[in-house]
């Protein structure tokens, strides 16, 4: 990836200026929860006095606003409107397809085992109709994908992976790991909540079937709004679940019963949406986007590249993979001979904010993040006992 020093510089100091926490922290824990963008906090706000002094007269609106984000996710993605769900987290679009698909007795799913819980638990719940979870050992979040195929065969229904390894940081190469998965005739489902917004995707290209991702981490929006991408290819093959009234063609037709379901992923959303959350994650989406979204990976990685050469200078180890096009955001390090847990928590006393994961210290910056960031993470951490 070309980098101009100037394009960076103007893209972070873009996104700095939306992101009100900048003024209070330095923030590196958008691997977990992130703060929410201005852009996003304004729409919260102005929702939330809408709602209140002037109740569902406002409601046409708020649908418009809901179409005006379910086409920034489209564009993110490089997929058609009508392939999008609106849905509440990650786990909930995985489950579209757990439990969507036909199983038979002695299928299999194969996964990672390094893997999110929320790409774990709906597959392995499938056990009691005979179906079998193979979790493929990584290298430090790398895949083997001559390990990934050794693990398929002709009961493969599904090869479902993270892009972004939310432990190691490292970023797979989709594209691979799905003509892996068509090889097998299997569906090719990518949980992208460590990626999405931050690093370049277009589904079509990248031969992705579905995909899911919460709001709530690189995208800058709030909790309980996430979106689900389903092929309109895999459509025909899911059964739908969560059908309500929202879930057919007619639903502002409240007296006419006919189960005429929609043709596009809509048909997911059976009730009511979480509209201001919706709301708030399409202004983010659509900042993310005006930013362009390649900028914002040169800014990710020119800053994690660097923290990462702060973080040997000091002794530290880092376990992410930090070459080419495995970098992400996340970078997992230990400090010899001392406590993650107790140095996480001396950093937020210093107003820097980072997390643990599987024994280790984990950091993970945004585009907005800057060398004044870097600089109290280093004094947090060497002043960290």
């Amino acid at each position: 990836m070309t980098v101009d020093p100037q394009q960076l510089e103007s893209t972070r100091s873009q996104l700095r200026k939306a992101m009100p926490v900048a003024t209070n922290w330095a923030y590196f824990d958008h691997a977990a929860v992130a703060p929410i963008s201005g852009p996003a906090a304004e729409v919260l706000r102005n929702w939330l006095d809408e709602a209140a002094e002037q109740g569902d007269t406002r409601w046409l609106d708020w649908a418009r606003g809901l179409g005006e984000m379910r086409s920034a996710a489209a564009a993110l993605l490089g997929a058609e409107t009508g392939e999008i769900a609106l849905v509440p987290n990650t786990t909930a679009g995985i489950n579209l397809v757990a439990e969507g698909l036909d199983w038979q007795s002695g299928d299999n799913v194969v996964t990672l085992d390094d893997e999110f819980p929320a790409n774990v638990y709906p597959w392995l719940n499938l056990e009691y109709q005979g179906v079998e979870t193979r979790r493929v050992a990584t290298n430090d979040g790398r895949v083997d994908l001559d390990q990934l195929a050794a693990h398929c065969d002709a009961q493969t229904r599904v090869v479902s992976v993270s892009w972004v390894g939310y432990g190691t940081g490292c970023r797979r190469d989709l594209a691979a790991i799905a003509e892996l998965a068509h090889r097998h005739e299997a569906l090719f489902l990518v949980d992208a909540i460590q990626g999405l917004g931050v690093f370049p995707l277009d589904v079509r290209s990248t031969g992705i079937d579905c995909l899911s991702a919460d709001g709530h981490k690189w995208l800058l929006g709030p909790e309980g709004a996430g979106i689900a991408y389903v092929s309109h290819d895999c459509l025909a093959r899911l059964r739908p679940i969560g059908v309500g009234w929202q879930s057919v063609v007619h639903a502002q037709d409240f007296s006419r019963i006919e189960l005429n379901l929609k043709p596009t992923a809509a048909r997911y959303e059976g009730g009511s949406h979480n509209m201001a959350g919706f709301l708030a994650l399409g202004a983010s989406i659509r900042l993310l986007l005006s930013l362009g979204v390649d900028n914002v990976a040169a800014a990710i990685l020119d800053i994690t590249d660097r923290a990462c050469e702060q973080l040997q200078s000091m002794g530290a180890k880092v376990w992410s993979p930090r070459s080419g096009a495995e970098r992400s955001g996340i970078v997992s390090f230990e400090l010899p001979g001392r406590d993650p847990v107790a140095v996480r928590r001396h950093c937020l006393k210093q107003g820097v904010a980072l997390n643990c994961r599987a024994g280790r210290l984990r950091i993970s910056a945004h585009a907005y993040n800057d060398e004044q960031d870097l600089a109290k993470l280093e004094d947090a951490l060497r002043s960290a006992t």
